[in-house]
Order: structure tokens, then C-alpha cells, then sequence
């Protein structure tokens, strides 16, 4: 388990380097920025999750992978991204794509530290949706988690968590549960995009 939780972890931070990567060439950050906004919007969720649950110092700090992961992301991005922005939303894309994989292997982690299932959910949330959020705000974007006018994001989170949470309670583990709740995620995002699902806000007399 311990080695399908890292090849997610490292699947995740790439699609989260690469989406950091997009949004900070479209802002016109220099490369240093680049690769800043790559490795914070790749690692931010992981490190806050693994501050809380204790397992310090966090595994982003001592895993080269987890550095060199980012980097070589950012230099994907940097001499490709005229090709990968042909993609209509990239950044949404891979955004998509790290929150499945992060918020699953955020869940099985904190479970794996003896958390019950429901805090175990909450910081598979955290993990998935942190570095999104860290990028969007370094980049001065509302981020997609709270935009009134953005599609589903954190509702697919917390199904994909909720549901990796209980089947592990039921000891229903495995490689195929989880790829199941990554892409449950993953497609429950893109869906929600395409189709334009919105969280309600508060009511309003009119």
C-alpha cells in the first residue's frame, strides 16, 4: 500500500506542478516564479496534511522525488506549454487530475495514522484542494474552492474522500479502490465543468 500511495503522491504532484506551471507563465512570472508556483501548488495540500496528522518533518522534505518532481514539471511545462495550452482548460484539467489523486491518498495516509474515517476525509480534502488554493491566491485569483461563479471543486473532493474513507473502514483496500475514487473525482470535476454545476449561495428575499 505504502508504494501505491507514493506512485499517487507523485502522479498528483506532477498534474498539480504542471497546472502551478500554466497559471504562472500565464501570468507572466519568470522562471524562478515558475518553478516557485509548481512546487507550492504541488506540495502545499501534502505538507499541511502531514503537519496535522504528525508525521513531521513532512514527507516533502525528505523524499528527493517529492523536490524533483516539481522541477522537472516546471521544465515540461516551460518548453511545452504553447502545446499543452491547445488543451482548451489545462490548468483545469491537471487541476482536476492532482485533486483526485491528492485527495485519495491524503484520506489513506491519515487513515493509515490511525484517524477515523470522517477526520480522515476532511484532511484527504485538505490535501487535495491546499495547494490549489496556495497557488491561486500567490497568482491573485480567487480560487476555484470558494468563486461563487466556479463549477463543483470541493464537492467532488469530499465524495471521492468520503467514499475512499468508508470502503476502507469495510476493508474493502486495494490498488483498483483507489484508482476508483481518484477517477470518480476526476471525472465528477470535469463533468461539473462542462456542465456548469454550481454549489448553492445564501438565499435572498427578493
Amino acid at each position: 500500500m505504502a508504494a501505491l500511495v507514493l506512485a499517487f503522491e507523485l502522479a498528483g504532484i506532477f498534474a498539480f506542478a504542471v497546472s502551478g506551471a500554466l497559471m504562472a507563465i500565464r501570468k507572466d512570472f519568470d522562471v524562478v516564479g515558475i518553478v516557485l508556483l509548481a512546487g507550492i501548488t504541488a506540495l502545499g495540500g501534502g505538507v499541511a496534511r502531514d503537519v496535522i496528522i504528525g508525521a513531521t518533518p513532512p514527507v516533502a522534505f525528505t523524499n528527493l522525488g517529492y523536490f524533483l518532481m516539481p522541477v522537472a514539471a516546471a521544465a515540461v511545462t516551460f518548453f511545452a506549454h504553447p502545446a499543452i495550452e491547445r488543451l482548451a482548460t489545462a490548468v483545469l484539467v491537471f487541476d482536476a487530475a492532482g485533486l483526485g489523486l491528492f485527495c485519495v491518498t491524503g484520506t489513506v495516509k491519515s487513515l493509515a495514522y490511525g484517524l477515523s474515517p470522517l477526520p480522515a476525509a476532511v484532511l484527504g480534502v485538505v490535501t487535495g484542494v491546499g495547494g490549489g488554493v496556495l497557488r491561486d491566491v500567490l497568482a491573485r485569483e480567487i480560487p476555484a474552492l470558494v468563486r461563487p461563479d466556479g463549477e463543483l471543486y470541493a464537492v467532488p473532493a469530499v465524495a471521492g474522500a468520503l467514499t475512499v474513507a468508508l470502503l476502507w473502514s469495510h476493508d474493502l483496500r486495494g490498488p483498483w479502490t483507489a484508482a476508483g475514487a481518484a477517477v470518480l473525482i476526476f471525472v465528477f470535476r470535469l463533468v461539473a465543468m462542462a456542465r456548469r454545476w454550481h454549489a448553492p449561495t445564501a438565499w435572498r428575499r427578493r
